[in-house]
């Protein structure tokens, strides 16, 4: 049902703000405000998206709980989805997720909701499989231009 009113509102909001910035500034300066958000958007989407990543990769390489960088690097993601949609509520919402105070707090409410049973980095090896047979091999196939030297190949 949530989501529903979400498909429903954010639009009409959209067109409301629209409505009242381009009858305030004019078409032009509305339609350029959308696309400079976009542009500016997608610049701090690439820098905050690479230090995502970098600090995915260094829990990973230090054996910490990933969850934290994996929420804020799903956060930049969907922040650029907003940016890159066109509209005034939907950049307020792409900026705001940008900011990392805003995804710590974000972070905190979902981790308030979810409860992980178990968490586990490395694990055991799998178990050892009777059907299969660990051997060595050499291939003996002769090569084609080594059989007869004097065939010509066009």
């Amino acid at each position: 049902m949530w989501l529903f009113l979400a498909f429903l509102a954010v639009p009409l909001i959209e067109i409301a703000l629209f409505i009242q910035v381009g009858g305030l500034i004019g078409l032009w300066p509305t339609l350029a405000i959308v696309v400079l958000t976009a542009v500016i958007g997608t610049s701090l989407l690439r820098k905050q998206g690479a230090a995502a990543m970098s600090n995915l990769r260094r829990s990973f390489s230090d054996l910490d709980d990933p969850s934290e960088p994996l929420a804020h690097g799903a956060m930049i993601l969907f922040a650029g989805a907003l940016l890159l949609t066109p509209g005034f509520f939907t950049d307020g919402l792409g900026f705001a997720l940008l900011m990392p105070p805003v995804r710590r707090w974000v972070f905190r409410q979902i981790r308030q909701r979810v409860h992980v049973q178990h968490f586990e980095m490395g694990g055991r090896p799998p178990p050892a499989r009777d059907d299969v047979v660990e051997t060595e091999y050499e291939d003996v196939t002769p090569d084609r231009n080594t059989q007869n030297p004097n065939r010509r190949l066009h």
